[in-house]
């Protein structure tokens, strides 16, 4: 059976370090069309995908779109939507990466959009294949914790400078800042943990200097099932927090370390190299009470699983891996933790109630 073709819109670090790769690394799918103006980077995917075409700007690949299988969003966030929107009237699959759209309005347009034209559509929440997030449902899985009451989450960074680029712009229509950049991640997973939010307070600041956009932000949520989670990040965090805490009546799990496959993708490393998603032994995470606590070896990530799944999407009518409609619920609670943010109150979203 010949590999479906995929084009892909965008070469900058979604394109370049997730996309492209993960998507040559699946058997079944090659890049055929790669979608970028920048001469530097196209040099680089010509280098990196020898057997794709290289095309300037994305009327360019839907002139030809034809000859595709499938087409990946992956350009500045405030384009999401109108490229979405094309792959779908063109009747083409399409995966866009997160966040899915500046709004949860927008989002429900192109779900609505997809859903009318039968065209398959999903979001590249590529973080539920993290290691320490896979390791965390298995905590989870195993009743351990026991009654769980509190989650927290932290992805931080150290960026004490600005980067000229769209993410830091002030203009909303970017949907720059890292409640929509990492905070659509830490949303998501909660949400897959623990269910739809009753409530959302947030404290979401702008730390440096000059900077258009928030760069530190605390979200918790209140879920409906009665879970509390609390979520952090920041540009600003210049020593290491644990990643995740999870604390139940019987015991708390916590775990240290970032998922490697980012960093692994960007040293040449790919889905099943030597090594490939196992991160460090002193990673590992701890369960139990007080001193008396073991060690929980780490999951291996598995962000190949992605584009196998969107592979059998296509091909076989098999699920996709993300549903659309999950990312137009997280969203919704990332515009109620701005709205928080701004107004300083609890915001409670429509719909819902506490357990």
């Amino acid at each position: 059976m010949a590999d479906l073709r995929v084009g892909i819109l965008g070469y900058g670090i979604g394109g370049r370090v997730f996309h492209a790769p993960l998507v040559a690394a699946t058997s079944g799918l090659t890049p055929a069309l790669i979608v970028t103006g920048n001469p530097e980077r196209a040099a680089q995917a010509r280098a990196d995908h020898p057997g794709a075409d290289v095309v300037p700007d994305a009327d360019a690949l839907f002139s030809r779109v034809d000859e595709l299988d499938l087409v990946v969003v992956s350009t500045p966030n405030r384009t999401h939507v109108p490229l979405a929107l094309r792959a779908i009237e063109a009747g083409k699959p399409v995966v866009v990466d997160k966040p899915f759209a500046p709004t949860a309005a927008e989002a429900e347009r192109v779900v609505a959009a997809a859903k009318v034209s039968g065209v398959g559509l999903t979001v590249f929440q590529n973080r539920r294949f993290d290691s320490d997030f896979l390791t965390v449902r298995g905590v989870l899985d195993s009743g351990r914790l026991g009654d769980v009451f509190r989650f927290e989450s932290r992805y931080d960074r150290w960026v004490p400078k600005p980067k000229d680029n769209w993410r830091e712009f002030g203009d909303p229509a970017e949907a720059g800042g890292l409640l929509y950049d990492l905070g659509a991640h830490i949303v998501d997973q909660a949400l897959q943990l623990f269910g739809p939010v009753a409530e959302v307070y947030a404290e979401v600041d702008r730390r440096r200097a000059g900077v258009q956009v928030d760069d530190d932000v605390f979200v918790a949520l209140h879920h409906v099932n009665g879970v509390r989670s609390h979520l952090w990040s920041s540009a600003l965090a210049g020593t290491r927090n644990p990643r995740f805490r999870v604390l139940g009546d019987k015991a708390t799990f916590t775990k240290y370390g970032l998922d490697v496959q980012e960093p692994q993708i960007k040293a040449g490393l790919r889905p099943g190299g030597d090594g490939w998603g196992v991160e460090p032994e002193a990673d590992a995470g701890t369960l139990g009470v007080n001193d008396d606590v073991e060690i929980v070896p780490t999951e291996v990530g598995r962000y190949e699983d992605f584009y196998a799944q969107v592979r059998d999407a296509v091909r076989d009518g098999a699920p996709y891996p993300v549903d659309a409609a999950e990312a137009v619920e997280a969203l919704r609670v990332i515009e109620a933790a701005h709205l928080a943010g701004k107004e300083r109150r609890v915001v409670r979203l429509k719909g819902t109630f506490v357990s």
